[in-house]
Parts: C-alpha cells; sequence; structure tokens
C-alpha cells in the first residue's frame, strides 16, 4: 500500500497531497486578490509551480486541472495567461466552469493533479 504524504497540511486542509506517483493540489486562489482575472491567474500559476516543484513534480507532468471563473465572460482572458503558462506538448485534461467562489475578491481558483 503506497504511503500518503500531507505537505502544508493546515486545520482544514492541506495544500499538496502526495500518493504514490500522484500528487493533487488543493484549489489555489490568488495570494493578494487584485480586481484582474489575468492578474491573479499568474499568482495561482506561480503557487502551483512552487507547490509541484516542492512535491518533486512539474506542470509539463500535470494530468488534469479544474478552473473555476466566478464570471465565464472572463474565460479569454484567464486563457491568455494559462496558455503563455501550460508545457507546449503536455496540456492536461481540463474543466472550466463558472462558479461564485467562498471569498468574492478571488476571481479564479484552479486545482491540478500530476503524475511525479
Amino acid at each position: 500500500m503506497s504511503k500518503i504524504e500531507r505537505l502544508r497540511q493546515g486545520e482544514r486542509m492541506s495544500q499538496i497531497v502526495i500518493h504514490g506517483d500522484t500528487v493533487y493540489l488543493a484549489g489555489q486562489t490568488a495570494t493578494d486578490p487584485v480586481p484582474s482575472v489575468a492578474e491573479q491567474t499568474r499568482q495561482i500559476l506561480a503557487k502551483i509551480d512552487t507547490y509541484l516543484t516542492e512535491a518533486g513534480t512539474d506542470k509539463s507532468k500535470i494530468l488534469s486541472a479544474n478552473i473555476w471563473l466566478t464570471d465565464v465572460a472572463t474565460f479569454e482572458e484567464m486563457n491568455a495567461v494559462w496558455d503563455a503558462w501550460v508545457a507546449k506538448g503536455n496540456t492536461p485534461a481540463r474543466a472550466t466552469v463558472g462558479s461564485p467562489l467562498a471569498r468574492p475578491k478571488n476571481l479564479v481558483e484552479i486545482a491540478v493533479i500530476a503524475a511525479r
């Protein structure tokens, strides 16, 4: 049976969970939720890069991504940042939906699962 590692663990959740060769990241939001979907997306992707590195992997090994936008009209704005960041030739399976988020200042949330 594979060991489960929990990194950046808090009372409510862990930011990173590793099981075998699979890395699960919690949904990430911007550290400084400025009123720009593009800037929030950049902040989130930088956090994802940091957490994946900490877990021993990188964005080229992302298997799937779930993205939540508070306003689907900002889909193209978010995609412009995503497209510049995502590992070319290694694009993951992805779903993007419109949904209210827990904190009104957060406009984007992204969760990924990656291989190690």
